[in-house]
């Protein structure tokens, strides 16, 4: 299998499931990261709205949207 064959309708990747993991990897890097300055007293300057889009990424990805709605939907069927 060729690297365009993964851009083809019928593959046997998920594209969807590659790019949530590679997004929480980012997060997980960038937190260690983190983790290792403050240990050294130093602050790791950085722009939240960069990591925020990795969070909303990895969120979508791994389908967090669609229990939100089985969520609401629950609640509406209460009221």
């Amino acid at each position: 299998m060729s690297f365009w064959d993964i851009f083809r309708t019928r593959n046997r990747y998920n594209e969807k499931n590659i790019v949530g993991f590679l997004s929480f990897a980012v997060m997980t890097i960038f937190a260690a990261v983190d983790i290792a300055t403050g240990i050294y007293g130093k602050e790791l300057i950085h722009s939240d709205v960069i990591f925020n889009s990795f969070v909303i990424v990895t969120l979508g990805a791994f389908g967090i949207p669609e229990a939100g709605q089985i969520l609401g939907k629950k609640e509406k069927e209460e009221e």
